[in-house]
């Protein structure tokens, strides 16, 4: 009898091999940690959040390398627009799923688009549950992205708590190989006074740490008069979130870098690195965007999210083959 279902054994496990070389499945050929592309793509292309490249890195690395982690991996990235929350969410994706956010095991939900009606809250949790459940269920080490989760209710962020804590199974269900990451203006702000305290004081910028930021963003975003988001949710007074982690207004020095970047992918064969990008270009789209506060001009309102758009303006009438390389 044993060798009946120690030949049986086999046979699946070659159906099953055979069936994943063939079609899509949740296993290292799908799911796999490129540590050194997730380190170099968060050097090279994120720039101006050396508080973000430390503790992606060490929190994706610590969560990969356990065989059993004692719960999901709770990210909740906080900071205001065009910082580079959702970029990070993408090199996440594309360092550790094949196909990066296209997997079918990467999925990004947003409030605003998903759950858009409020008095449709209980109707929201059980689909969130059901979805939650469906895909992990199919694949252990799912991803999930929540944008815009300062917009999301309480009540709902509380569905998914059974999710994120820790129990080995629910009926069946082992959910300790996700990865939930949640995106949030809450707290951006507080997190720009500080910053701007900081260089008003005439601190380097890299000499901030996570401490000096932490309990403060924490309390800005906790007394709001909106009671939506993910800070009066159960999933902060129950300590289900991995790391809190903060994204820093941009300075100028790191847009024209995001212009740089921008340029290059555009106009390669022209600009093969940031040295051949002529500077009138760069100040050219730096002039269509806005620094604050009005008197200083330090930080980008809307960090790099419009230089894309600010790129194609610019150089949509530039004759590129006159410029000396």
């Amino acid at each position: 009898m044993a060798g009946v279902a120690g030949v049986g054994s086999l046979i699946y496990t070659g159906y099953n091999g055979l069936k994943c070389r063939m079609f899509v499945c949740c296993d290292k050929r799908q799911i796999s940690l490129n540590l050194e592309g997730l380190r170099n793509d968060l050097t090279h292309k994120l720039h101006g959040q050396h508080l973000v490249q430390k503790a992606v890195i060490g929190h994706i690395k610590g969560h990969n390398d356990i065989e059993n982690p004692p719960k999901a991996l709770v990210l909740s990235f906080h900071g205001l627009t065009g910082v580079g929350k959702n970029f990070v969410s993408r090199i996440i994706a594309e360092n550790l799923y094949k196909g990066g956010l296209s997997s079918r095991y990467v999925h990004l939900i947003s409030a605003t688009r998903d759950f858009p009606h409020e008095g449709m809250v209980e109707f929201y949790k059980e689909q969130l549950k059901d979805w939650i459940e469906g895909n992990v269920t199919k694949c252990e080490r799912s991803m999930f992205i929540f944008d815009e989760v300062d917009k999301l209710p309480a009540s709902l962020l509380d569905a998914m708590k059974p999710y994120l804590d820790y129990y080995d199974h629910l009926k069946g269900v082992s959910y300790r190989k996700a990865i939930f990451i949640f995106l949030s203006n809450a707290g951006g702000p507080k997190i720009g006074q500080i910053m701007f305290d900081h260089w008003k004081s005439g601190k380097k910028r890299e000499d901030i740490k996570l401490s000096d930021l932490e309990n403060s963003v924490m309390l800005s975003a906790i007394n709001t008069d909106s009671q939506n988001g993910l800070w009066h949710s159960q999933l902060i007074s129950s300590h289900l979130i991995t790391a809190f982690i903060p994204f820093l207004p941009l300075e100028k020095e790191h847009v024209k870098k995001c212009i740089k970047d921008d340029i290059i992918k555009k106009y390669l064969s022209f600009y093969p690195s940031h040295r051949h990008v002529p500077e009138k270009y760069v100040d050219e789209v730096m002039e269509e965007l806005t620094f604050q506060p009005a008197l200083e001009k330090v930080f980008s309102v809307t960090g790099c999210k419009r230089v894309a758009e600010k790129v194609n303006y610019v150089m949509m009438d530039k004759d590129l083959s006159r410029d000396e390389l």
